[in-house]
């Protein structure tokens, strides 16, 4: 057989949709073509194969169900119909064997007439279950052409009498070439439904955070298939399953209930959560039918009222139905955040304003957004004062800018910064001096140290006294300070000369007891301590780097965002942007905590 064009077989359905036009049936009391208006709407599954439809058959539920037994009873119940069609395949045919297109209109002609009486309606929503061969990639086969083309033939002719069909999915589209083209004509006539399912166990491991992160992720990468290529968000829903067939998605062996209750309660937060900020016209439930023993669940009834529950509680009162099985706490894991939040860490928040303040700086919103959240993530292990941080900018200024705050806002002005946004740098040093203080790094080798001495031959060194004991004195108030690791002044300093020195970590009295020499001049065994505090100080600091990275990635277990946009787990050093905010090489922050 020749391959026929899309447009060569959807001229048929003009022809064949004009001349079956069937009598639509009488409106119904109350009208029952109209749904809910508030988006999404919930609709389930719940015709006669569902033990406990009556559970969903209650005013403000909307139940897919078929033939004329079931449909008039739920209404009666107060609740609206949409029709269920699980036959498809008989009316289209499949990808291997599809239907003659010349039948396919006219088989679409005579169900819109069943469907729209059994409904009651019509203009009834139509549920078509389902599209075989969603992943298939082009250039199709001529077989597989021919059975889109029906699917399409179908759906239009339903659309062309009123209806509003719905297509459900149940894998990954394919939505390169023409077959992207075929889904936006497939949206132009008819709304695509997403089946989202999983395995309930390896869900739950992850926990009420991850798990109800990972859930609302994954439906929203089902939405954004087809919304990446142009489909509006209204003509989307998504289907959630319960079923209890191991291996199909679903419940699969989740033990006791209470787990599955729990995780069901967090689909139907995740599903609403994703429709409400997408912006998806549905969002639809599978699985409570009992076809089969597999299917036949004691814990179904419960599950459902639980999911009635969750997404409203005047649909279903499960904690009277679930009992102690049931938690009742509809916040945890949820995209709830203190106002001005982006995120919130361990409870703690993540400011818009701290992260966009600091994108000033960096002139990309990703790493600043990175070293707000990892500035939230320290804070957890080290508390730092604010007089501990204006003792700290007092130094910067008198060391980098001769005592002018003029000079010193001038120059955070010329790097984009302003005296906030400093103040949270030199926060961010003092807590990784306090933080890196308690580190415990090795001791370098005989090695290292004759290295760094060969190395570094020229650096300053000189004989001092100090008071208090100072950390790059390797906390000693007598001996060598070295240039990689001691305050700057020290080396300039007259012989015998004493002062007060501010630093960021505190105000030490130095008194010169010799001259400034290369370390060159200093014999090894003089120079041993020294060059040790050095090493240990850059031991340190790659302790801290690795430490913060460690201590990130734990928290994203215990981190929300808004819309699950993470930070990446990295360390930005704000210093690398503003390098006179860079804490004393090798100080310790024990005065810090206590305010200097």
């Amino acid at each position: 057989m020749k391959k026929v064009t899309l447009l060569l077989l959807l001229a048929v359905v003009a022809g064949l949709s004009a001349s079956a036009h069937p009598a639509a049936p009488a409106a119904a009391t109350g009208d029952p073509c109209a749904l809910p208006a508030t988006k999404p709407v919930w609709i389930d599954f719940a015709d006669g194969s569902v033990p406990f439809w009556e559970l969903f058959a209650k005013p403000g539920a909307v139940d897919a169900a078929s033939n004329f037994i079931f449909p008039p009873q739920i209404r009666a119940r107060g609740a609206k119909t949409v029709y269920f069609d699980l036959n498809l395949v008989r009316r289209t045919g499949s990808p291997a064997e599809p239907a003659d297109p010349a039948l396919v209109a006219a088989r679409a002609n005579r169900f819109y007439n069943y469907a729209s009486n059994a409904m009651a309606c019509s203009k009834p929503v139509i549920a078509e279950n389902e599209l075989q061969g969603a992943s298939t990639l082009t250039p199709w086969s001529v077989t597989n052409a021919q059975y889109r083309a029906n699917v399409l033939i179908f759906l239009r002719t339903l659309a062309a009498h009123g209806a509003k069909p719905v297509l459900l999915v149940s894998s990954t589209p394919y939505t390169g070439g023409e077959a992207g083209d075929w889904w936006r004509q497939v949206a132009q006539v008819a709304s695509i439904v997403r089946e989202v399912y999983f395995s309930a166990p390896r869900m739950y491991k992850l926990g009420v955070i991850q798990g109800s992160r990972t859930i609302r992720q994954l439906f929203r990468s089902q939405a954004q298939d087809f919304i990446s290529i142009g489909i509006p968000p209204s003509k989307l829903g998504i289907m959630l399953g319960f079923q209890t067939t191991p291996g199909s998605g679903g419940r699969d062996h989740l033990e006791p209930a209470s787990k599955w209750f729990e995780l069901t309660k967090l689909q139907a937060l995740a599903a609403r959560t994703v429709a409400r900020e997408l912006g998806l016209g549905t969002v639809w439930s599978w699985g409570w039918a009992t076809w089969t023993a597999a299917e036949s669940d004691p814990d179904k009834p419960t599950n459902a009222c639980v999911y009635l529950w969750a997404r409203n509680p005047k649909l279903c009162d499960a904690p009277r139905k679930a009992g102690p099985a049931l938690n009742t706490d509809l916040t945890a894991g949820q995209l709830i955040f203190p106002q001005g939040s982006r995120c919130t860490v361990y409870g703690r928040p993540v400011r818009w304003d701290v992260a966009s303040s600091i994108s000033r700086v960096t002139q990309d919103p990703q790493p600043a957004f990175t070293a707000t959240y990892a500035r939230t993530v320290a804070s957890r292990y080290a508390n730092v004062t604010a007089k501990a941080v204006l003792n700290a900018e007092k130094a910067v200024i008198g060391l980098h800018f001769h005592g002018s705050r003029a000079a010193y806002v001038a120059a955070l002005r010329h790097d984009r910064a302003n005296v906030e946004i400093a103040r949270g740098v030199i926060a961010d040093e003092l807590r990784r001096s306090l933080i890196q203080s308690h580190l415990h790094v090795a001791g370098p080798s005989a090695a290292e140290i004759q290295s760094y001495y060969d190395t570094y031959a020229a650096a300053p060194v000189r004989l001092v006294q100090v008071k208090p004991a100072a950390p790059w004195l390797a906390n000693s108030k007598r001996g060598f300070a070295l240039g990689a690791v001691a305050p700057p002044q020290v080396f300039t300093l007259a012989s015998g000369q004493e002062t007060t020195l501010r630093t960021m970590t505190g105000v030490f009295k130095v008194k010169a007891l010799g001259p400034t020499v290369d370390l060159a001049e200093l014999p090894l065994a003089k120079a041993r301590k020294p060059i040790v505090t050095a090493l240990v100080s850059l031991a340190r600091d790659t302790a801290y780097q690795n430490w913060l990275l460690a201590r990130e990635k734990s928290a994203q277990a215990a981190t929300l965002c808004w819309r699950d946009q993470l930070p990446a787990v990295e360390v930005v050093p704000l210093t690398d942007y503003l390098p006179y905010l860079t804490l004393d090489s090798g100080a310790a922050a024990s005065t810090a905590a206590a305010g200097g």
